[in-house]
C-alpha cells in the first residue's frame, strides 16, 4: 500500500490562497469552516523582514490522535494512511476537535458531522490529484506515495535540505512536510519514518 502524504514549499508559496478557495468549491465547505487556511506572519528584523505563508490542513498523521479518541470509531485511518471521518457513524461529539493539536476539524452544522481536510480522496482514488495541488499556481504543493522512491514527492524529499513539519514534539507524525521555511518558529525538523 502507499502511504500518502504532501510537500508544501513554502519559497514557492506566495499566499494567494488558490489552495484554500479550491478545497472549499471542490469540497463544498460551509461558510465560516474552512478545511485548508493560509498563516501569514512576518519573519525577521527591520530592514531584513519577509512574510511567510503557510497553508495548514489536516496533516493525515501517521499516529492520529483524533482516532482513538472517536465513541463511535467514525475516525479512522485507511490502509493508504489518509485519516478520515464516516460521517455516518459521527454524532459530532467534538471529541476528535479537541484531540487535534492542529485545529484541522469543525462540526458540519448542517450536515451533523466532524469534517476536515481527506486529502481529496474521491479524486485520488480516480487516480486525480487533490483540488489543492492541481491549482497552486506555483507548483508548491506536491502530493503522493512517501513510501515510493520514484515518485515525485520521494524525489523533491531526498532532493530537499531541511524538511519541516508542524508540532513534531506531539508525536503524530505528520504526512504534511513543509519546505525552505524562512523561520523554524512553529516548524521544527522531524525525520520522517515508515
Amino acid at each position: 500500500m502507499a502511504r500518502l502524504g504532501m510537500l508544501i514549499d513554502l519559497s514557492a508559496c506566495v499566499g494567494c490562497a488558490a489552495c484554500a478557495v479550491a478545497c472549499k468549491m471542490e469540497n463544498q465547505v460551509p461558510a465560516g469552516a474552512n478545511r485548508l487556511w493560509i498563516r501569514e506572519r512576518e519573519v525577521g528584523v527591520f530592514p531584513d523582514l519577509t512574510v511567510e505563508f503557510r497553508p495548514e490542513q489536516c496533516n493525515h498523521c501517521e499516529n492520529p490522535p483524533c482516532v482513538p479518541v472517536c465513541p463511535t470509531g467514525a475516525s479512522y485511518q485507511t490502509q493508504d494512511g489518509l485519516v478520515q471521518v464516516d460521517y455516518n457513524k459521527c454524532i459530532a461529539c467534538g471529541a476528535c476537535i479537541a484531540a487535534c493539536p492542529y485545529d484541522a476539524r469543525y462540526i458540519d452544522k448542517k450536515g451533523g458531522y466532524a469534517d476536515k481536510c481527506t486529502f481529496c480522496s474521491h479524486r485520488i482514488t480516480k487516480g486525480q490529484q487533490p483540488a489543492c495541488v492541481e491549482t497552486c499556481p506555483t507548483y508548491a504543493r506536491i502530493f503522493g506515495d512517501l513510501d515510493d522512491p520514484n515518485s515525485e514527492i520521494s524525489k523533491a524529499l531526498e532532493a530537499a535540505g531541511r524538511q519541516d513539519v508542524l508540532r513534531p514534539e506531539m508525536g503524530t507524525r505528520p504526512k504534511v512536510i513543509y519546505l525552505n521555511a524562512p523561520s523554524k518558529k512553529g516548524l521544527t525538523k522531524e525525520v520522517m519514518e515508515s
